[in-house]
């Protein structure tokens, strides 16, 4: 038997499909991070993003083994997709709208997603994580999502417009409009990154 953990998405879908429960550890495993981080960035809350993160690998395990998962070779878009949906379920359902470059040329999200060594490079890298933060918060709703899935769960525009269910040109809009909106909030609020 080869090992699981070299097999693609797909054949890890099929092993499930026939019994095999290691097989969706391994794509738990995989994706757990783009996703939870994905649902972080959207509803704002990290037990509820817990409890949103549990939902969606309920529902994939349920159209997996229910036989509705269509192999299209894009499990993590299909997951961030289910994902997606649980988070605009639940904002319908309570009645709420969940709501660049640095001063020295970074790009703030690669400030986000870096790794540092030090402790004093790690306290700095989480307040620039919490300004980020602070600044996706006060972007509109559609301008924050298009940011969240493009560059935390590193979906394409095609895939980030299948999910928001609009046209891949008002995904980029969006992202423009939301990218041009953090460098006045950077400017206005006098941000230091």
């Amino acid at each position: 038997m080869k090992n699981l953990s070299k097999s693609t998405d797909n054949q890890l879908v099929q092993s499930f499909r026939e019994g095999n429960n290691q097989a969706l550890e391994i794509l738990v495993t995989r994706y757990r991070d783009k996703m939870f981080s994905t649902i972080l960035f959207l509803v704002k809350d990290k037990y509820l993003a817990e409890d949103l993160f549990q939902d969606a690998f309920i529902k994939i395990i349920d159209t997996i083994r229910n036989n509705r998962y269509t192999e299209e070779g894009k499990f993590l878009p299909w997951a961030i997709r289910i994902a997606h949906n649980l988070c605009v379920d639940h904002f319908r359902k309570v009645k709420r709208t969940p709501a660049v470059k640095t001063s020295d040329d970074h790009d703030i999200f690669e400030l986000f997603n870096s790794t540092e060594d030090s402790a004093d490079k790690q306290m700095i890298q989480v307040e620039t994580q919490e300004r980020i933060r602070l600044m996706l918060n006060m972007l509109p709703q559609e301008q924050r999502e298009v940011i969240v899935l493009r560059h935390y769960a590193d979906l394409s525009f095609k895939e980030i417009a299948e999910i928001t269910e609009c046209s891949i040109n008002t995904s980029l809009g969006r992202m423009r409009y939301g990218l041009i909106n953090m460098r006045k909030l950077l400017t206005e609020k006098q941000i230091a990154l």
